[in-house]
């Protein structure tokens, strides 16, 4: 297994680098290989992951939390790399061939980069390089958000990279205080590794282990997109290419709260359930609520899945703090069922501002008469997120919701149902004007201005995959799987 996570180290990395120095042309190639290669990799760790720790040298870590994160990174880096293949053939084309392929070559170097990153913060060993993998995150993500080069782009990127940096610096901060907890106990020489310091949490002092636990939730919900943290998140999933938007939304955000469940877990070993999961209650019921308020009259469509994307935090976040171990096996099946779902909803996205030549929802009309494949894959993704049956999402939000009620946090169960509901008719509302509305989508089509048929096969396809994912772990999560996610809610310390 130590071979494994080797080499989902080493593969994207290697393909970013490859990207970078080899012909553009080979660069369509290379990234969809290296997306699937390190999904199939991911699958490859679930058996033994379910079954024991996966340490090497104190530095390398796999458990079953782990792999949780791991899965929903895999699969999204896997979807969008074969997305991106079609999304870069209608990019910049009425430029020179030699612009398109600078451009190619810096997008899919700082994909692959970006996926590499964000694979690697779930395996690292110690807090500290969880932190350095969580920051080479932010730098990579930044310089794509920017890639467009245009003003929105570099304003978006900017508002990112300070607003990130500083989260990060409480994180960073966090580290510190996590260090000293630990060296009271472990000793001067102990490394920040996460096993030594989640099993003597309990002899720990206070203190320090409740000022760590903050400043994680504040440092790292930067990234995660908790209010009142989140503004430069609708900004980046905006500017940022469509590929870019659904690997931020899908699997950046959930990394940086796979961070804070590493806090929570020795915070709640040392200070009890109870500080912890009323911290997350109110950031997550925060972010719930401003969600559902900002999901009405937004006009850009990557805005509005960007503000869905809070509140899918917030309902995360709302999860743990249930405690119940129901509620937690929701949040961890949430985490794989919002990649799929995000992940899809932002390339739909990206098909109809290829095919219209916009992002705002006012523009976008007739979907299923223009797009016969992802107009109706892209209504699946909303109803999905919007937590419909037999989705996978439909399930996560009925355990987190069962385990609220079954722990007798009645008031916040009745607040998250009420969040996603009006959630609910937000999305519903602006897809079913630009998929349902005929004009002037039919007035374009009767003057021949759009054809009928997709952009590309390529971003057909990963979406036909993410639905098949929301299916089966809607209707019927593998044995392996369910396995998995019950010994991550174990090591989540659930009570019942």
């Amino acid at each position: 297994m130590i071979a494994v996570i080797l080499a989902l180290l080493i593969v994207p990395l290697a393909a970013a680098i490859a990207c970078a120095v080899l012909p553009a042309r080979l660069a369509p190639v290379i990234t969809p290989v290296s997306g699937a290669v390190c999904f199939a990799l991911v699958l490859a760790l679930i058996p033994a992951a379910g079954h024991r720790d996966l340490n090497y040298l104190s530095y390398l870590r796999v458990d079953a939390l782990s792999e949780i994160f791991l899965l929903a990174t895999g699969f999204l880096y896997g979807a969008v790399a074969v997305y991106a293949v079609g999304y870069l053939k209608h990019h910049d084309e009425d430029r020179d061939q030699q612009h398109r392929d600078r451009y190619a070559r810096r997008f899919y170097a700082g994909l692959n980069l970006f996926g590499w990153a964000m694979l690697a913060a779930p395996i690292m060993g110690s807090l500290a390089l969880l932190w350095i993998a969580v920051e080479i995150t932010t730098i990579v993500s930044a310089l794509l958000v920017a890639i467009e080069d245009t003003d929105g782009a570099a304003e978006a990127a900017w508002k990112y990279v300070l607003i990130a940096s500083a989260g990060l610096g409480l994180a960073l901060l966090a580290t510190v205080f996590a260090y000293f907890a630990g060296s009271q106990v472990l000793g001067e020489h102990y490394n920040l590794a996460i096993s030594p310091l989640i099993e003597v949490s309990k002899n720990l002092p206070h203190t320090p282990v409740r000022l760590a636990f903050m400043l994680a939730v504040l440092g790292y919900g930067t990234k995660v997109g908790f209010f009142p943290v989140h503004t430069w998140l609708p900004d980046a999933h905006s500017e940022a290419p469509t590929p870019v938007s659904a690997l931020l939304s899908g699997a950046l955000l959930a990394t940086s709260f796979y961070a804070i469940l590493r806090y929570y877990q020795v915070a709640s070993g040392n200070l009890g359930s109870g500080f912890p999961r009323d911290t997350l209650l109110a950031f997550g019921v925060a972010s719930l609520l401003l969600a559902a308020l900002y999901v009405f009259g937004q006009r850009d469509i990557k805005r509005l899945l960007a503000y869905s994307s809070v509140e899918h935090m917030g309902i995360l976040a709302i999860g743990v703090s249930f405690g119940a171990p129901v509620a937690l096996a929701g949040v961890l099946l949430h985490v794989l069922a919002h990649a799929a779902a995000k992940g899809n909803a932002f390339m739909g996205a990206g098909v109809f501002t290829v095919k219209f030549g916009t992002k705002q929802i006012s523009a976008l009309r007739g979907g299923l008469d223009v797009l016969p494949w992802s107009g109706p894959l892209f209504l699946i993704a909303v109803f999905a997120l919007s937590a419909m049956p037999p989705s996978g999402i439909f399930r996560s939000e009925f355990q987190i919701v069962y385990g609220g009620l079954g722990s007798g946090n009645y008031t916040a169960a009745a607040v998250l149902v009420a969040g996603v509901t009006v959630v609910f008719f937000g999305l519903t509302a602006s897809a079913t004007r630009m998929l349902f509305t005929p004009a002037p989508a039919r007035r374009a089509l009767a003057h021949g201005e759009l054809r009928r048929g997709e952009p590309s096969a390529w971003m057909v396809v990963p979406m036909v995959a993410g639905v098949a994912v929301l299916l089966i772990l809607g209707l019927h999560p593998p044995g392996e799987l369910t396995g998995l996610i019950a010994r991550a809610v174990t090591q989540l310390g659930a009570t019942r």
